[in-house]
């Protein structure tokens, strides 16, 4: 190994080391501090460079006797001052060994990016305590189901296509499940540390993130037993509504980037519109404040089997209408799915697209169709649930981006 390169590692070592001990001195931890942790880190990288010439033992035997040094230096501890000291100091210095072994058998930007991530972490302390306490039972089982959909049952799905067309990969599906999860837990955590007593803006996008159809359906059913918040309620619907075209590009981008490019020039421009109405209607009530319904827990089991089979269905039934009908079949089938979820059209016709089986242009059709089928839909639980109050604010302003959405199928090339 060439003399630069040594210092070079070595160098980065002390400074992840300093970077480290400074949070520790600064929290006055009592093992070790600004002195100690560089020394350790450094230890790890002489380790791995020694090891390189007499075998990986090297390294086991610096850890073990740091390890030994950490007891001893405890129980000294202990000795003078009975009380529980934590063992987080402990673990980093264990750690930063570690990354500083890494730094020389490895990749060092994942060492470096390891080293500030433990400094960060440690950093933080309160206010991770702080989350940690506003967490509640039902918050935390949304994130431990979470971690089950995406990490206990999507590496074990097989990886390959099955049935007529081609198109149905396990692994696939329920990666996007997995995402679509993912976009709504980001939402319902955020609602559950801001949105209670949030204002409608906030309260607008929340429920656009974690679902625009169950925040229509909430509040049309509110304005039906309080007339007077209909106003109030108009706009978080409308907000909401807007948010679905972030999030549909959010979707395509994640899915496939070059079809992302093709679809953005349509969609941004009912996003636009729909955002511009929202503002209208926003300023003329800006400093009110709304509470915002509590929204259902995304991450259920339940509801993410179900949108892994509506998905599926979708996938299947695009590609089959394709098969057998050519473009007309592919738009029922984005107008049907459409109606109360469009992430399944989205993500589905984006995987097409991906694949080649279906061409860009053709795509960003079938999903502004869908996303007025969806507005239909949402205009119409207004109708059958809301006050009419309610309905006399939505009509004009869905019928107008209706109406650009309409003359987008038509002029758009």
């Amino acid at each position: 190994m060439e003399m630069g390169s040594v210092f070079q590692q070595l160098g980065i070592a002390l400074g992840l080391g300093l970077l480290v001990g400074l949070q520790r001195e600064h929290s006055a931890a009592k093992v070790a501090g600004v002195r100690t942790f560089p020394l350790i880190t450094i230890l790890g990288a002489v380790s791995a460079l020694l090891a390189q010439q007499f075998g990986g033992w090297i390294i086991a035997t610096g850890l073990l006797s740091l390890t030994a040094v950490i007891v001893i230096g405890n129980l000294a501890a202990l000795k003078e001052e009975p009380t529980d000291p934590g063992v987080t100091t402990e673990v980093a210095m264990l750690l930063m060994f570690g990354v500083g072994a890494y730094l020389v058998v490895g990749r060092p930007e994942v060492a470096i990016a390891t080293g500030a991530g433990v400094a960060v972490l440690l950093q933080f302390k309160g206010q991770l305590h702080g989350i940690a306490n506003k967490l509640g039972d039902n918050d935390l089982t949304a994130i431990m189901q979470f971690a089950l959909v995406s990490l206990v049952i999507l590496p074990v799905l097989p990886n390959r296509t099955y049935g007529p067309y081609d198109v149905l990969n396990p692994y696939q599906v329920w990666l996007m499940v997995v995402l679509i999860v993912g976009i709504s837990l980001g939402g319902y955590v955020v609602y559950k540390f801001f949105g209670q007593q949030s204002g409608m803006l906030l309260g607008g996008i929340l429920g656009g993130v974690i679902s625009s159809t169950a925040t229509t359906v909430s509040y049309s059913r509110r304005t039906s037993k309080e007339q007077a918040i209909s106003g109030l309620a108009g706009i978080v619907i409308m907000i909401a509504s807007a948010v679905v075209f972030a999030r549909v590009l959010l979707e395509i981008f994640l899915v496939t980037p070059s079809f992302f490019f093709v679809a953005c020039g349509p969609i941004l421009i009912l996003f636009g519109v729909a955002g511009l109405l929202s503002t209208w209607l926003w300023f003329r009530a800006r400093n009110e404040m709304i509470e915002m319904s509590p929204p259902e827990n995304p991450t259920e089991l339940k509801s993410a089997i179900f949108f892994g089979l509506l998905y599926a269905l979708v996938l299947f039934a695009v590609a089959a209408a394709k098969d057998r009908f050519g473009d007309r079949g592919l738009y029922v089938v984005a107008g049907l799915s459409g109606l109360t979820d469009v992430d399944a059209i989205t993500l589905s016709t984006s995987q097409l697209v991906n694949s080649g089986r279906l061409d860009g242009s053709d795509g960003w059709r079938l999903i502004v169709v869908a996303l007025t089928s969806n507005m239909i839909f949402k205009a119409a639980t207004v109708a059958v649930l809301g006050h009419r109050v309610l309905l006399r604010k939505i009509a004009p302003l869905y019928g107008a981006a209706l109406l650009v959405a309409g003359l987008l199928l038509i002029v758009w090339r």
